[in-house]
């Protein structure tokens, strides 16, 4: 798991509020576990989409962003998936 220059606490504080953003942002109602998870799993889901275009960040600022964006995909993902 690349965490791209952030500690693993850091990663789950960034994450929690990354994933607290994207629920704000997309009107969704989520607990703090899901909002972490989202922003977590965001950021390395959209790393992974970034290193394959050749695309590299470092620092918190940008993995609260890429979280931030990557757990937006993933609600909007959700949503299509339910209907």
């Amino acid at each position: 798991m690349s965490l791209n220059g952030v500690g693993l606490l850091a990663a789950i504080i960034i994450g929690g509020l990354a994933g607290w953003l994207a629920e704000r942002f997309m009107n969704s109602q989520m607990g703090l576990i899901a909002n972490i998870v989202l922003g977590i799993i965001g950021a390395l889901v959209l790393n992974f989409i970034l290193a394959a275009l050749g695309i590299a960040y470092t620092g918190w600022v940008a993995y609260l962003i890429i979280g931030f964006i990557g757990a937006c995909l993933l609600i909007a993902a959700g949503r299509a998936v339910r209907g």
